[in-house]
């Protein structure tokens, strides 16, 4: 079988809308004001690591606290009161880096009608994952300049910007499938490594980079559509050999 066949194939298999119900992607996908979404988006993508159902045990536990508008809770700031809290969230995320990032998108949303605008102007994807790494002030969203893959936000890129019906969003309407970058991790990567074994042996942002260019060779207008395949089949590999 052709390689583009068995990312196909795989993609089918796990882009279904019953994968929604055990993915962080639940929670942006409650809401329909589009500042909701994205806010659910970015906060719910910097805790996505780690075991998906503690992911979403923590991610259902963030989202009591942002109340019914995300947006509002960021713009009534509500959230002033974290200051210094080292109350946890999710594993080594607390109260304390939710005020670092509320309070940059209070300062932002006070000029901007959508997290959208980061990534429009020059320098593409890469330039706008810098400027919300920059706008938030967190080590839990990295910037493309330390080398990093940025997983969690080009995942909540992913959710963004696709749009086929299924699980991802596709909120963002000027951005294109064709710009995004996979969001790489353990499975992502091992994965990949079968397939094509000249790939960097680090998770970095070269090897995000070079898994995403031999996708676009596959599918150049929506590349990470097979991130569906090979985080899908690279965790049931992983559940297997736990077992």
């Amino acid at each position: 079988m052709q390689i583009k066949d068995l990312l196909e194939e795989l993609t089918e298999k796990y882009n279904v809308r019953s994968f929604i119900e055990t993915d962080p992607i639940q929670f942006p996908r409650r809401f329909t004001l589009l500042q909701d979404v994205e806010i659910s988006a970015l906060l719910t993508s910097v805790i996505t690591w780690g075991r998906r159902d503690i992911v979403c045990r923590d991610a259902d536990r963030l989202h009591q606290l942002l109340g019914e508008s995300p947006h509002e809770y960021i713009m009534s700031c509500r959230w002033s009161a974290l200051k210094g809290s080292a109350r946890n969230i999710h594993r080594t995320f607390f109260e304390r880096d939710l005020w670092n990032i509320c309070k940059g998108l209070y300062s932002y949303y006070s000029n901007h009608e959508s997290l959208e605008e980061l990534f429009l102007s020059e320098g593409g994807v890469l330039e706008g994952l810098n400027r919300l790494s920059a706008l938030t002030n967190t080590k839990h969203i990295s910037s493309p300049q330390t080398q990093s893959p940025c997983k969690r936000t080009n995942l909540m890129l992913r959710w963004l910007v696709r749009n086929d019906g299924i699980v991802d969003m596709g909120v963002w309407k000027q951005m294109s499938p064709s710009e995004l970058i996979i969001p790489l991790d353990v499975h992502v990567g091992r994965v990949s490594r079968t397939i094509w074994d000249d790939l960097p042996r680090t998770e970095r942002l070269k090897t995000a980079l070079a898994i995403t260019s031999y996708l676009a060779e596959l599918c150049p207008q929506d590349p990470c559509k097979y991130d569906f395949a090979l985080f899908g089949f690279g965790e049931e590999q992983s559940k297997l050999f736990h077992r």
